[in-house]
């Protein structure tokens, strides 16, 4: 557990991150350090039927390119795994790049883990997942580590290149799941601001609003530290005047190299090790249960989370007020303004959320661990409720 004046610190297997380059030179040069010579290349369907980047990332490649795939849906259905998991395996894969958002970043961490471990169908992924037991403990399954690496170029500000979690849904059951281990984070990451310009306005802004939601549950942690605050104070900073100027100009790189940085530092603290809150519990559920964009949950959510919270970490939610510049002003009140500032949604119902789901998401929310790391204790589906229902729309 974190106090303020002790801690240990978490950190990953990714050895680089290449800030600015261009993805086909900084994925061809890591291909080549690492000596591969069949590389799956896992790619946003829509960047390569509508750019030339896709094809300039292969060119850059050569005869390195063992394959390239595309077709992982939202939220990473374990169907659109298993078809990619198999492409993998008929070229023999030894090195994974990913090009797009969270959904193919996921699916490509989830892929090296299931080469390693044989995984066919959907039943093979049983057994692998962290999922909350009976008890209301975390179980965080351990297993032999891919032999794989992957490396990630993002399109969106989700920031799940920087975490060692892969999620992936149970498109059967439609419950998203996370699956861990340490080497499962990418070996190299690539930050290239150029390639984000093709990225939906709507994506780009939901998912920075997810990346300043990771910074707001890990400076709203009752389980923080010196540390792992100021970096997401930084995040905050960063991310709540560089995602305005992209609105302001797409074309702005700089602002957008920005809005990556500040994504990344928003990971800092969950990488460490500083637990999630209620926000990201809930998230997940409206991601598999009710299929909402992963950005636009934390769009609906972080707010309501930041009220229902201030009770016991009114101090800390000082501190966010002060990072958007709005110092004294109610925390709540200041996320809500500037995610509405952003033209994102902010209710249940505009994002096709109905009454009738609401009791399901709650009780699936429980079954999510951070669900029990909330600042506020959330003791059932009626404490999930009281949230729910500020934000019904």
């Amino acid at each position: 557990m974190f106090s303020s004046d002790s801690a240990t610190l978490g950190l990953t297997s990714t050895e680089r991150v290449h800030i600015g380059r261009r993805a086909a030179d900084a994925l061809a040069e890591e291909a080549s350090v690492l000596q591969a010579q069949r590389v799956f290349l896992l790619v946003s369907a829509t960047i390569r039927a509508t750019t030339n980047e896709i094809a300039l990332i292969e060119a850059a490649l050569g005869d390195r390119l063992a394959a390239t795939f595309g077709g992982i849906g939202p939220h990473a259905p374990r169907t659109d795994v298993l078809r990619a998991l198999e492409a993998a395996r008929q070229v023999d894969a030894d090195l994974i790049i990913t090009v797009g958002g969270g959904s193919v970043t996921d699916a490509g961490k989830v892929i090296a883990l299931g080469l390693k471990h044989n995984i066919r169908a959907h039943e093979d992924f049983e057994g692998f997942y962290v999922y909350v037991n009976e008890a209301g403990d975390t179980v965080v399954p351990d297993f032999e580590a891919p032999d794989i690496r992957v490396i990630c170029c993002p399109t969106t500000l989700s920031g799940g290149e920087f975490n060692t979690m892969g999620g992936v849904t149970d498109d059967r059951e439609n419950k998203k799941q996370g699956y861990t281990h340490r080497m499962m984070a990418p070996v190299a990451i690539v930050l290239d601001p150029a390639l984000t310009v093709y990225t939906p306005e709507w994506l780009w802004m939901s998912t920075g609003v997810r990346a300043v939601d990771h910074a707001l549950e890990a400076l709203g942690s009752k389980h923080s530290n010196h540390f792992c605050d100021g970096v997401a104070a930084s995040a905050l900073r960063l991310l709540s005047k560089a995602l305005p100027d992209v609105q302001a100009n797409p074309s702005d790189l700089d602002a957008r190299l920005r809005c990556q940085v500040g994504a990344w530092q928003s990971m800092v603290p969950i990488i460490g090790g500083v637990p999630m809150g209620a926000s990201h519990a809930i998230g997940h559920v409206l991601g598999g249960t009710a299929d909402v964009p992963h950005g636009y949950c934390s769009c609906v959510m972080a707010p309501a989370v930041l009220a229902y919270n201030k009770p016991v970490n009114a101090d800390k939610q000082a501190q966010i007020s002060e990072c958007f510049g709005r110092p004294g002003e109610d925390a709540s009140k200041v996320v809500d303004e500037f995610i509405r500032g952003l033209g994102m949604p902010r209710s249940l119902s505009e994002v096709n959320v109905t009454d009738h789901q609401l009791e399901r998401i709650a009780e699936f929310t429980m079954l999510d661990f951070w669900s029990r790391t909330n600042p506020r204790p959330i003791e059932g589906p009626h404490d999930v409720m009281t949230i729910l229902n500020m934000v019904k729309g």
